[in-house]
C-alpha cells in the first residue's frame, strides 16, 4: 500500500482511520522544516511512536521531569546504555529501577502524548511505509487506533478554545500579583499547580512545555485555564539576541563542537606519545578505529598532517546528516570516542598517565567554553563534556576495582 500526501489535503485522524480499517501494518512518518514524528502500526493497532527531533518525548527526559528518576540515575543509564548498546528503557529494567510493566506504562503515556500532538498539525508531509517497523523500539505496547481517533478528536475541540486564550511564545509569564477572581470560591486542578510552580516570570509559553513534566497538551490546558481565572499574567516581553539571530546559528555551535574535541583528541595524542615515544604505534592504531562517517575527523592526527581534519569538511559531512538527527547523531559518537580514548590511555599506561590527560583536556576546553557562553549552555556542550570524562572516570574506578 502506497500512502503519502501533505496535511492540508488529508486530516491526521482520516490516515489513522485508514489505517485502522485496513489493518495495516508498518510506519507512518510525518514531518515538517522542524519536527519529525514517526508512528508504527500492527495489524491496524498502534503499537510504538517517536519524535526524531524532540527531547521532550525522549524516555530518560519524560522519567526525569515527572520525577520517576534521579539525573544521577538517568546519567548511570544513559552510560550503560552506550557501553551495552541495549536500548535506554531495557537498561532501567536492568538497573533494577522499574520492573517491564512500569517502563511499558510510561511508554504508553509517552506514545500518546506524540500522537495526539499531530492531531494539531495543519500541515506537513506524510507517507506510510507498509511492511517497515521501528529499528529502536524498547518495548512495543498496543493502543487502540479508533480509541486515539476518538480522544484526539475531542482534543482538537478543546484546543481550538485553548488556542484563543493562549500568550504569544516570545512573552514571559508570571503569577498574578493581584487576582482578579471571576468567582467567590474556585479550585485548581493538580496539573495547574504543577504548572504554578515552574512559572517565575523568566520563561515564556515553549519554555514552560518543555520543563513541564505533563506534555505539550496538559500544559497548555492547565494555562488555558490559569490564565482564565486571572491568576497568570504576562510580564514583559523576552529579549533576544539579535546577533545569534543574524548568523547561522547551527555553523556557529558546530564550529565550537569542532575546535572542542578537536583540540581534546590533538591533547591527548600528544600526552600519549610523550609518554610512549614517538616510534610507538599503540595509539595510533587505536584512534585508526574511528576513520569513518562524522568521526573520521577527530581521530587525533599529528598538526601538520596531510589527513588534518578541515572544519569545511567536517561541516559537510556533519550537513550531508538527516537535520533531524544530526545533531544527536554527532554528540552520541564523539562522547563515545572521547570516553575511549580516555579510559583507553588507562588501559594501557596506568593511572597516573589517565590523570594526566584528564588534566590536559580539561585545560584545553577552557578557552573555547568561554566562548559564546548562552549557546554552550543552550546545547549543554560543557554539561556533555564533563559528563563524558566523569563516566570515563567512573569506568577506570570500576576497573581499578
Amino acid at each position: 500500500m502506497s500512502l503519502s500526501g501533505n496535511l492540508k489535503t488529508v486530516a491526521f485522524p482520516d490516515i489513522l482511520q485508514l489505517l485502522a480499517t485496513g489493518k495495516k501494518t508498518g510506519m507512518l512518518e510525518c514531518k515538517t522544516s522542524s519536527r519529525h514524528k514517526e508512528v508504527a502500526f500492527k495489524d491496524g493497532n498502534i503499537i510504538y511512536a517517536s519524535s526524531l527531533n524532540a527531547t521532550e518525548d525522549l524516555l530518560g527526559n519524560l522519567l526525569l521531569k515527572r520525577g520517576k528518576i534521579s539525573k544521577a540515575d538517568l546519567e548511570r543509564a544513559i552510560q550503560l546504555h552506550k557501553q551495552t548498546g541495549r536500548q535506554l528503557g531495557t537498561t532501567f529494567v536492568d538497573m533494577g529501577l522499574f520492573d517491564k510493566s512500569e517502563i511499558g506504562e510510561c511508554l504508553k503515556l509517552q506514545i500518546e502524548e506524540i500522537v495526539y500532538n499531530l492531531f494539531s498539525w495543519q500541515e506537513g508531509d506524510f507517507s506510510f511505509d507498509e511492511g517497515s517497523s521501528p529499528k529502536n523500539a524498547p518495548f512495543f505496547i498496543e493502543l487502540s487506533t479508533m480509541n486515539v481517533i476518538m480522544e484526539g478528536t475531542r482534543r482538537i475541540d478543546e484546543w481550538m478554545e485553548i488556542q484563543k486564550v493562549l500568550p504569544p511564545d516570545d512573552v514571559l509569564l508570571e503569577i498574578a500579583s493581584s487576582p482578579k477572581v471571576n468567582r467567590d470560591e474556585f479550585s485548581i486542578s493538580v496539573d495547574e499547580f504543577r504548572l504554578l510552580s515552574i512559572i517565575n516570570g523568566e520563561r515564556t509559553l515553549p519554555e514552560l512545555i518543555q520543563v513541564s513534566p505533563m506534555g505539550e497538551f496538559v500544559t497548555c490546558r492547565a494555562l488555558y485555564r490559569l490564565v482564565v481565572n486571572n491568576l497568570v499574567e504576562v510580564s514583559g516581553k523576552k529579549e533576544t539576541d539579535t546577533e545569534v539571530e543574524t548568523e547561522d546559528e547551527e555553523e556557529i555551535v558546530l564550529a565550537m563542537i569542532f575546535r572542542l574535541y578537536s583540540n581534546c583528541f590533538q591533547q591527548i595524542r600528544s600526552r600519549v606519545q610523550r609518554f610512549l615515544g614517538e616510534n610507538n604505534t599503540a595509539f595510533p592504531v587505536f584512534v585508526s578505529q574511528y576513520r569513518n562517517g562524522l568521526l573520521k575527523f577527530f581521530p587525533g592526527m599529528d598538526e601538520g598532517s596531510s589527513g588534518t581534519p578541515t572544519f569545511e569538511k567536517f561541516l559537510a559531512e556533519v550537513r550531508s546528516t538527516p537535520a533531524p538527527i544530526r545533531y544527536h547523531s554527532l554528540m552520541a559518537g564523539l562522547e563515545r570516542m572521547l570516553s575511549e580514548q580516555l579510559v583507553y590511555v588507562y588501559q594501557l599506561l596506568g593511572s597516573g598517565a589517565f590523570r594526566d590527560v584528564v588534566t590536559g583536556v580539561k585545560r584545553e576546553i577552557a578557552e573555547p567554553l568561554a566562548n559564546r557562553r548562552e549557546l554552550v549552555k543552550r546545547y549543554r556542550l560543557e554539561d556533555n563534556f564533563y559528563g563524558t570524562i566523569k563516566n570515563a572516570d567512573g569506568v577506570v574506578k570500576m576497573v581499578r576495582g
